[in-house]
């Protein structure tokens, strides 16, 4: 009994000792980001951040000052009462203090004012700081990244009220500071009556700052371990709320059975948000009538000894008004302290996110990219999974793209095509193997100019609800301006006489997003997206699935063009249609992530293989 009793008692020093090292770990970490949440104030508004110091400073002094001026006109009726001086002989006595008083009153009320415009403005320019520094760091990661839940949880944690919260800090901060200089100012005139009075009132609200802390804890993590569940309901109210999928919504009847799903999660978040709220005002009340039980133990002190003739009126006037407002400065201090913790957990979110970086290596003196390629294109034993998974996509793929040469890649849906073009425009880099422009891997090159050398339109295109223009211009950012390049490319693509019979011709906004916006076809948003690829000044032209929404006409009007305007580059384009793909100086056929076949259109017929197998299926669909 008595090891087993030695071994429950170590276990628990144990777990008491794991809890404080957690605890204190935690309380460093939440520190460790307020001044870092008072940079980014810093960064925000320097001006407004100056005045709110100034504002705290000035706040800080008044309340003893009104305390101390109310002491002096109490004494000074007592006093013209005493020596019956009469009433204008009192008034006049009192004059000055009550000046002094309506002058702290207004300064107050400026100070108020003032520090509310300070926030205003801080908060705008914080909220815009915060998300464009997410953005910024969004924009920086790599392809893997939105490729992966986990990133998107981090992503919506570290918005997550993250302006709010840094301007909570800095704001709990400053308050922090002048209710600090406050107690202190009315410890000064507390000692001079009784110092038990300051032991009394700090042991008084002590128990509701470590309680208000533990909340703080269970709160944030109930928030994080969320961001799924909540990024899924954001999900079903994008769904049920867009025109993407309001049609298909309403024709399966999914409408009810989808906002069922929005409803039980977020009926669960409510229940879950209101039984902590209920726990957190149990425990804010329990011990808040413990405190108040104190604050009239010690009222009851200072009015027996004004009875008793101790201390003057003024003084128990004096008093009475410093130590409420003390007691109300320890409860201020103390849940400040607890809503500094909380908010410093959350900022961690945002500075986890903001650490991110892009795995990708970046040479340390990269290579121009190549403008006129003389060897051109060469995979070299490329073998690659995506990250986080053990299966391969692509098994040593060995294929070469020549200077001018246009190549087609075909295979079954997942077979590995599309990831092929990721590799090439560094997306993602190899797992195995390497690929070459001009005999050098692209890794050596610079990783911007590399992507200026090569467009793509893959077959998930972005349909931008914006102008007509920016949608076929977006191809060469730098030229957007260059009207007539737009409507050169617009032309190349088809979109130019799609564009003319829009209301505001190239000034028209595209989409049902916005107001006045204009919705597409299916076959005119492609025209649109294979525009950006024809803007583009480039040496590599890629079309994934291009034509897929297309009718067989003006397909075979984009396909002729394509040719035109390739001329003299390379070119590759990845599609399901053998009447298209024909036209290609070499085909190569993927299937399982293997390179399979390579050859002419009719040196691969010739073969008798899987594409000819797959060609001759088409083809017999069309008789």
């Amino acid at each position: 009994m008595a090891i087993r009793e030695e071994k429950t008692i170590g276990l628990n020093r144990a777990t008491w000792r794991d809890w404080l090292a957690e605890r204190a770990q935690k309380i460093r970490d939440a520190a460790a980001n307020i001044p870092r949440a008072f940079q980014l104030v810093w960064e925000g508004h320097k001006g407004a951040a100056v005045a709110m110091a100034v504002f705290t400073l000035i706040g800080a002094l008044l309340p003893a000052s009104q305390a101390w001026v109310g002491k002096l006109i109490v004494d000074t009726v007592v006093n013209s009462i005493r020596a019956q001086t009469g009433a204008m002989a009192g008034l006049r006595a009192a004059v000055p203090y009550l000046a002094a008083e309506f002058v702290l009153l207004i300064a107050q009320a400026a100070v108020g004012q003032g520090r509310s415009l300070a926030e205003h403005v801080l908060h705008a320019r914080m909220n815009m700081s915060i998300n464009t520094r997410i953005i910024r760091k969004a924009l920086s990661l790599d392809l893997s990244y939105f490729e992966n839940a986990e990133f998107y949880d981090k992503l919506r944690n570290a918005r997550r009220e993250a302006d709010w919260r840094g301007l909570q800090i800095v704001n709990g901060g400053f308050y922090l500071i002048q209710n600090t200089i406050t107690l202190i100012s009315f410890a000064a005139l507390i000692v001079r009556f009784n110092p038990w009075l300051a032991v009394i009132l700090f042991a008084a609200t002590l128990p509701a700052f470590i309680a208000q802390s533990q909340f703080a804890d269970l709160n944030f993590r109930l928030l994080t371990w969320r961001a799924p569940e909540f990024r899924k309901v954001q999900y079903l109210e994008y769904l049920l709320t867009v025109d993407e999928s309001a049609k298909e919504i309403k024709l399966f009847g999914l409408g009810e059975p989808l906002l069922k799903r929005y409803l039980d999660l977020s009926w669960k978040f409510l229940l879950e948000d209101q039984a902590l709220a209920q726990k957190r005002s149990l425990a804010s009340l329990g011990w808040g009538l413990a405190a108040t039980l104190s604050y009239y133990g010690s009222y009851a002190w200072i009015v027996w000894s004004a009875v008793g003739g101790a201390i003057t009126l003024g003084d128990m006037t004096l008093y009475l008004a410093v130590f409420r407002g003390s007691q109300n400065m320890f409860e201020t201090i103390f849940y400040g302290l607890g809503d500094l913790y909380e908010n410093g957990l959350f900022m961690t979110n945002l500075f986890t996110f903001l650490e991110l970086t892009p795995q990708m290596p970046v040479a340390a003196k990269p290579l121009p990219a190549p403008r006129n390629m003389k060897k051109g294109i060469e995979f070299e034993n490329v073998s690659f999974r995506y990250p986080g998974t053990e299966e391969y996509t692509l098994h040593n793929i060995s294929l070469t793209i020549g200077p001018g040469e246009k190549v087609a890649l075909v295979g079954p849906n997942g077979a590995g095509k599309t990831t092929l073009i990721k590799l090439l425009t560094r997306l993602y880099d190899p797992t195995e193997g390497q690929i070459c422009i001009d005999g050098v891997d692209l890794r050596e090159y610079d990783l911007d100019e590399l992507r200026q050398r090569i467009g793509v339109i893959f077959q998930d295109f972005v349909k931008y609800h914006l102008l007509a223009g920016e949608n076929i211009g977006f191809g060469q950012i730098e030229a957007l301006d260059d009207q007539a390049r737009i409507i050169e490319a617009a032309r190349k693509s088809g979109a130019h006489s799609v564009i003319e019979g829009l209301p505001d011709g190239y000034q028209t906004i595209l989409g049902r997003w916005f107001e006045r916006g204009h919705e597409l076809s299916g076959g005119e948003w492609q025209k649109m997206a294979l525009g950006r690829a024809f803007m583009r000044d480039c040496e590599v032209l890629v079309l994934d699935e291009p034509t897929a929404s297309l009718d067989a006409e003006n397909e075979l009007a984009v396909f002729q063009r394509f040719r035109e305007l390739a001329e003299g580059k390379m070119a590759v384009l990845i599609s399901h249609r053998f009447s298209t793909v024909r036209m290609a100086d070499r085909i190569y056929v993927i299937e399982e992530g293997r390179l399979t076949e390579e050859g002419s259109h009719a040196a691969l017929l010739a073969q008798g293989r899987t594409y000819a197998r797959l060609f001759t299926l088409q083809a017999e669909s069309y008789k």
